[in-house]
């Protein structure tokens, strides 16, 4: 990451000053601005739009007063005040590289997200834990990821194994430390005990010895599904040897829950064991397993599971990821995906990199793609090279009108509509696809 630049002119002294004189909103006037200055967060096309030529400067300077004042209504006493100020700081690094900015507010952001977590309730929790997650995209994997991780890693860990606190909370607070954790990836020690905490959540939907019905699911279950998936992207950058460890404790117990009664818990399970595999694989190619015979029936049966008891929604998504799984298990398949961002594009070609895309894609949302081409740590992580530098005059060209965009977006609706409508699931003998 590029080191932030000292900051000394007299002009922005005195802008810092000036802004510092203003005065304090009311609690309820606090709270109708930060709601009005969010809303204008929502959307990275709103950066990016067509319109008048603006002092980019100014521009700039007016975005930093919003952030500042977001940053300071963390602190709040209003609650709500508090997760709209979150949920602003959330939409604004999601629709912009602000590596200086957050770099020069590093611990005052740490302390208030901190605060947030501790002192806060579900929904405001849940946001902080989401902008720390932010705060590590940001600043990448340097020393100063690890200062936050160090600070909130704690107390993370605190709410996740705390069962009196909201579900909602300590599935978001397993989220982000596995995505901290993640980004900073140079303390070994770290990496291991946060996977150790995990584990000692998911693994609570392991069924027990003398339980041979299905598995019902609890409203603990989401958080399980968040652990695993966090776990599962750890396991993605540890050494092999400690891979062989955790293959060997958990790839006995993992298909068991594929009789969970929850399809999402079923498609986490089916996905990573779809990666396990992958990684033994790479680990050692004459990998052998013994209950594979078993393993693939089940596979077969989620694929081509016709239950009346589940909801058709649930059934196609099921059907659908479960074929991948079953053809990566058995034949070593993956169907490429290909992902594209401006003028580039990127090939997702394995299960670990698809484990990777998806949980950044559930953190930047909308900014995944501006986040690709400007963000120079996800570029490291998917290998795509320094940011790719265009002029304003190659920016324009491609640029498409709405007129034409709206042509594209109707003619390719109606293609997919008729390739779809080929391949329903109760219209298609669903052996074809073996």
């Amino acid at each position: 990451m590029p080191k932030s630049k000292k900051r000394g002119s007299n002009h922005q002294r005195g802008a810092g000053g000036q802004h510092r004189n203003v005065q304090p909103f009311s609690d309820e006037d606090a709270s109708i601005e930060t709601m009005s200055h969010c809303s204008g967060f929502s959307d990275p096309a709103s950066f990016t739009e067509e319109g008048p030529e603006v002092d980019e400067e100014a521009t700039q300077e007016d975005f930093e007063y919003k952030l500042k004042g977001f940053i300071d209504l963390t602190l709040d006493k209003s609650a709500k005040t508090r997760q709209a100020a979150l949920e602003g700081l959330k939409n604004a690094l999601t629709s912009k590289i602000l590596y200086e900015f957050i770099l020069e507010r590093r611990m005052t952001l740490t302390d208030s997200i901190e605060r947030c977590i501790k002192k806060g309730k579900s929904d405001e929790q849940s946001a902080a834990a989401g902008l720390a997650c932010l705060l590590c995209v940001q600043l990448g994997s340097g020393i100063e990821s690890e200062e936050v991780l160090k600070t909130l890693g704690p107390v993370l860990k605190k709410i996740i194994c705390d069962g009196t606190a909201s579900i909602q909370a300590r599935q978001a607070c397993a989220t982000c430390l596995g995505v901290c954790c993640f980004i900073v990836t140079d303390d070994i020690t770290e990496l291991y005990s946060t996977m150790e905490c995990l584990e000692n959540i998911f693994t609570k939907s392991y069924p027990r010895e003398r339980e041979t019905n299905g598995i019902s699911s609890t409203h603990n279950t989401v958080l399980h599904i968040r652990a695993l998936l966090a776990w599962t992207l750890l396991l993605t950058i540890c050494p092999m040897s400690e891979v062989k460890k955790k293959l060997e404790m958990h790839l006995p117990k993992l298909p068991n829950l594929l009789s969970c009664d929850d399809v999402n818990m079923r498609i986490a399970v089916g996905e990573t064991l779809a990666l396990l595999f992958e990684l033994a694989r790479e680990t050692d190619t004459d990998f052998f397993y013994e209950d594979m015979e078993l393993l693939t029936q089940k596979l077969r049966a989620l694929a081509t599971d016709g239950n009346k008891h589940r909801a058709k929604v649930d059934k196609r998504k099921q059907r659908s990821v479960f074929r991948d799984v079953l053809r990566a298990v058995e034949e070593r398949d993956f169907p490429t995906e290909t992902v594209k961002f401006g003028p580039e594009r990127m090939y997702i070609d394995c299960w670990v990199k698809k484990q990777t895309y998806d949980t950044f894609k559930e953190i930047l949302g909308s900014g995944m793609q501006y986040h690709l081409q400007s963000n120079e740590f996800l570029r490291n992580v998917f290998e795509l090279g320094p940011p790719v530098m265009l002029d304003a005059a190659t920016l324009k060209t491609m640029k498409i009108s709405r007129f034409e965009r709206h042509l594209y977006n109707s003619a390719a609706f109606k293609a997919r509509t008729k390739a779809r409508s080929k391949c329903r699931d109760k219209r298609t003998d669903v052996g074809e696809f073996f």
